[in-house]
């Protein structure tokens, strides 16, 4: 897995960023509570259902300091660093850390494709396990699941019936809902919600269904 070549920085505590921006959690556990989203610039992934494709290039190097006080400046106590792929950036860990050090809810939204035993304890990581319909199941990196705990959580998107099947096969296969909650959500236009709701509760499946609520209450906006 390459990661994205930060030796440009400026200085050494200085990460690109894409968007810093405060609004209601849309996903996972933290979902309806305000949220600061610190959205880091690039990503080596290029799944199928990407809705952040403006985050893959640009951005702007911002010293970790001045990001974590403009977190501070908004006022919210839940904070999720994300992307394009966070953890693409090496400093994006020192980030979680010092975001964790200044008292914050801190969440992180990851690919899976990189290796997440480094991120601070403190943080919940929120793991997207790749299915086959994302166009990126070979980046999989299934070292990191035995790493994951109850404080973790993992995502599946699912394109179609047969990534419902697929992803029903892996939380088997790994016992995920015996370690940490496991959260499947129907790809934007591609899954009817609830044709995925009607296949969980058939199964009788230990999943939490979700949908993207800020998609509900403002589509495609980005910033929101």
């Amino acid at each position: 897995m390459n990661l994205i070549d930060d030796t440009s920085a400026p200085v050494a505590d200085r990460l690109r960023i894409t968007e810093i921006f405060c609004s209601l959690q849309g996903e996972a556990r933290a979902a309806g509570w305000p949220t600061v989203f610190v959205r880091l610039t690039g990503c080596p992934l290029r799944c199928s259902y990407c809705d952040t494709a403006y985050a893959f290039h640009g951005g702007e190097w911002r010293d970790i300091d001045a990001i974590v006080e403009e977190v501070q400046s908004h006022g919210v106590r839940h904070v999720c660093v994300t992307g394009g792929e966070p953890l693409a950036q090496k400093r994006c860990i020192t980030l979680l850390s010092k975001l964790c050090d200044a008292g914050f809810e801190v969440s992180l939204e990851t690919s899976g494709a990189i290796d997440i035993s480094e991120v601070d304890v403190r943080v919940s990581r929120v793991v997207d396990i790749k299915t086959p319909g994302s166009l990126e199941v070979a980046r999989n990196r299934w070292e990191n699941l035995p790493l994951l705990t109850p404080h973790d959580q993992v995502k599946f998107v699912i394109c179609s019936r047969e990534d419902y099947d697929w992803a029903k096969d892996v939380v088997a296969e790994h016992g995920l809902a015996h370690r940490c909650d496991v959260l499947f959500s129907p790809s934007y236009t591609q899954v009817a919600p609830r044709e995925l709701a009607d296949w969980i509760v058939e199964d009788r499946l230990p999943v939490k269904f979700q949908m993207q609520l800020h998609k509900q209450l403002w589509g495609e906006e980005q910033g929101r």
